[in-house]
C-alpha cells in the first residue's frame, strides 16, 4: 500500500501477519489477514482506528514476543520511555532499544511509541526518526515531541 510514511508491504504467513516492510510489494494477494492488515492501516493514517485487530506472528524471541505484548499495551497517542520498558520488563535500557530496532512489524506493533529519556530515541523504519514523528504527529502525540 502507498502510505503516508512511504510504500508498505505486508507479509501473512500461516494466517498471521510477520513483517511489515518498507518496499513496493512484489504481487498483491487477497489473503483475508492481508486484506485486513491493509484495511486496518488505511483507517489507522485516515485517523479512523486506534488500535489493530490482527493475528501477530513475527519470528522473533521469546523476549522479543513480550515486549511486542508491551508495545501493543501502549495506547494511542501516549508514548513511553526506554526506560519506563527497562524497568516493566526488568530488562537494561539496552535491550529495550534493541527490541525497537528489530521489531519486525513496526506501526502495527508500535515501536514508534517508544522514546529515550532526552529525546526522540531512534527508529528503524524508512526515513528514520521523521517517520516516527509522523505517526506521533498522526496519533495527536505530537506536542510530546516538543
Amino acid at each position: 500500500m502507498q502510505s503516508p510514511v512511504g510504500p508498505l508491504t505486508i507479509v501473512v504467513e500461516n494466517d498471521a501477519v510477520v513483517a511489515l516492510d518498507w518496499v513496493k510489494p512484489l504481487r498483491d494477494d487477497d489473503h483475508p489477514v492481508l486484506v485486513a492488515a491493509l484495511d486496518q492501516l488505511s483507517e489507522y493514517f485516515d485517523g479512523k482506528r486506534q488500535d489493530f485487530d490482527l493475528p501477530f506472528a513475527p519470528q522473533v524471541s521469546d523476549f522479543q514476543k513480550i515486549f511486542g505484548q508491551a508495545l501493543c499495551d501502549i495506547p494511542y497517542g501516549e508514548t513511553r520511555t526506554y526506560g519506563d520498558l527497562a524497568k516493566q520488563l526488568d530488562r537494561p535500557a539496552q535491550a529495550i532499544g534493541q527490541a525497537c530496532g528489530a521489531n519486525p512489524i513496526a506501526i502495527l506493533i508500535p515501536c514508534h511509541r517508544v522514546l529515550s529519556s532526552t529525546g526522540l530515541g531512534g527508529y528503524s523504519g524508512a526515513g528514520g526518526v521523521e517517520t516516527k514523528v509522523k505517526l506521533l504527529q498522526l496519533e495527536g502525540a505530537g506536542s510530546l515531541l516538543l
